[in-house]
């Protein structure tokens, strides 16, 4: 069996700084536009989270692919309408959107899960012994994509009825620290 691979360090400050390039850059555009174009915000939230949901959604549907797009989208809408309510739609959309993963993982592990994947067997363990904490843990932490967690929730034949909840229960928090946090960093920035 292999041995487990490192954390590729230039990689994720790479993509980190890219996030919040685009971030910046998508605030930035919602707010020349709101001010070239002055509409009532307030009337059309509902089509900012529908938005952050639909976003979200799609970006999570993909397996084993960085999202940067929705987390970007996700701190710019959060600038102009209520994070929380940002942070609701993307998560609900973000568990739904997972459900690809699960599904991938139901059909089988030989079909969605490569045989010598390195660490499988332990993460497999720690999902039989703690599963829907282990989903949530998974969920809620930043680093490594869920869509692993999500393969092998349904490999081990993780029912819905405990995997969506503990999903989302994982999510929403993250997404709302990642919402409060990015208008932060925007907001410390002199321009």
């Amino acid at each position: 069996m292999k041995q487990g691979s490192q954390i590729n360090w230039p990689r994720l400050v790479i993509s980190l700084v890219s996030l919040i390039a685009i971030s910046f850059g998508l605030a930035y555009l919602f707010q020349s536009l709101g001010e070239r174009f002055p509409l009532p915000l307030d009337k059309i939230a509902w089509l900012a989270y529908l938005i952050v949901f639909g976003t979200t959604l799609l970006c999570n549907f993909t397996i084993i692919a960085p999202v940067p797009l929705a987390a970007s989208l996700m701190i710019a809408a959060a600038t102009e309408w209520n994070p929380v309510m940002i942070a609701l739609a993307a998560s609900i959309g973000g568990t739904l959107g997972e459900l690809s993963g699960y599904y991938a993982g139901y059909l089988g592990k030989k079909i969605a899960i490569a045989e010598y994947v390195a660490g499988y067997d332990r993460f497999a363990g720690w999902m039989q012994r703690h599963g829907m904490w282990a989903i949530f843990l998974l969920a809620f932490q930043p680093i490594i994509p869920f869509d692993i967690g999500g393969m092998m929730a349904g490999a081990a034949r993780m029912p819905l009825r405990k995997f969506l909840p503990a999903l989302w229960a994982g999510k929403f928090p993250k997404y709302v620290i990642l919402c409060y946090s990015g208008i932060g960093l925007i907001q410390f920035l002199p321009f």
